[in-house]
């Protein structure tokens, strides 16, 4: 099978790089698993907060915000972003508050929005009420039906084993079937060392990092619906609402080899301990759990465009937990650079992005 773009990676990177390069040219996009989204696309956090990132991917979540706003009716729905402290943490709350673009609020309008908060905890509070819940499934699969719509196609359960290059351009091997391709976009998040390394191409120093989520019953019986996500300071912690329930993870990020990941109970004792600390309502039973990997380059910023040392290997990668929110921006970027148009992105971020950086 012959195509202008190989795209090998079924998440949002994956999905979104398929819908606007299929502007340009016959799309194919490779799966591993049986599904779009498996990995860490399927585990996402799912928020929209323009002001978390650095600043590189701040551009980018504001060049996504319209498009996530308005596109296909809107993927947004109101949620809010409090961070919360105590005395003991002033310093490193006064630069989260800042770094966010929070607004102080007292420990009593915290309460008000989020009765289960602990008074004797919980001194300090910010909060952003612009943050938002994104529809992150159907925004992949919208995604990939704007790619289907304009002649691409996506084909799960296709495992790359092979990767060949010569004149003539790419020849993948995946899932028993051989595709040629001009050009081949590595949107494999975890793996996209491993397909670099298949494909002669030099890696870029992929960190898959670990980041575990528990679900609990709604805590006290409370209705969970409206009230915003909460964040420890320095990032220690965070709950979110999710279906009358409440998403409660660490907010780790241990190192590890790419893989379909999984919970590390001790790890996630001791978050849910970080959480009980400042709630008046003790963790009695977890649903269930889960673990994702956020793939970050050694900057923590993503990678797109082509390799230095190889143009028509396309990387699409490192989206380090911000991949929802960058997605339509990051994949128009990556559409604006290989169909030679101009970027609304400045220089300064462009640059931050590129693969050229990491050699």
């Amino acid at each position: 099978m012959k195509c202008d773009f190989l795209i090998i990676g079924g998440g949002i990177a994956g999905a979104s790089a398929a819908a606007r390069l299929s502007e340009l040219g016959h799309v194919v996009l490779l799966e591993m698993e049986e599904a779009l989204g498996y990995h860490a696309s399927g585990r996402s956090a799912a928020m929209f907060e323009e002001n978390y990132g650095s600043p590189a991917v701040v551009a980018l979540n504001k060049a996504s915000a319209e498009y996530h706003h308005s596109a296909n009716g809107g993927y947004l729905t109101p949620r809010g972003l409090m961070l919360i402290s105590g005395p003991d943490q002033e310093a490193q709350f006064r630069d989260d508050l800042k770094e966010l673009g929070l607004a102080e609020i007292s420990s009593a309008e915290a309460q008000a929005l989020v009765p289960i908060l602990n008074p004797k905890t919980v001194t300090l509070a910010g909060l952003h009420q612009a943050a938002q819940d994104l529809d992150t499934d159907r925004m992949v699969q919208d995604f990939a039906k704007v790619a289907r719509s304009n002649g691409g196609q996506v084909i799960t359960r296709a495992k790359v084993t092979a990767i060949h290059h010569d004149a003539k351009g790419w020849q993948v091997e995946a899932g028993g079937e051989t595709y040629a391709a001009k050009q081949l976009v590595n949107a494999a998040g975890a793996w996209v060392d491993e397909i670099a390394a298949l494909a002669g191409v030099a890696p870029i120093g992929i960190q898959p990092k670990r980041r575990s989520m528990a679900r609990l019953p709604a805590p006290g019986g409370h209705d969970v619906t409206k009230w915003p996500m909460l964040m420890g300071v320095g990032e220690s912690w965070y709950a979110k609402p999710d279906a009358g329930k409440l998403l409660v993870s660490p907010a780790d990020a241990d190192l590890v080899a790419p893989h379909d990941a999984y919970a590390d109970d001790m790890v996630l004792a001791e978050g849910l301990a970080r959480y009980e600390e400042m709630v008046t309502t003790p963790v009695t039973r977890v649903e269930s759990n889960w673990a994702g990997l956020r793939s970050f380059s050694p900057d923590g910023a993503l990678v797109l465009g082509p390799d230095p040392d190889q143009p028509d290997f396309i990387w699409c990668a490192a989206q380090g937990g911000y991949g929802f929110q960058t997605a339509p921006a990051a994949s128009r970027l990556l559409a604006d650079i290989l169909g030679g148009h101009s970027s609304e992105l400045d220089a300064d971020s462009r640059a931050a992005l590129s693969p050229e950086r990491l050699r």
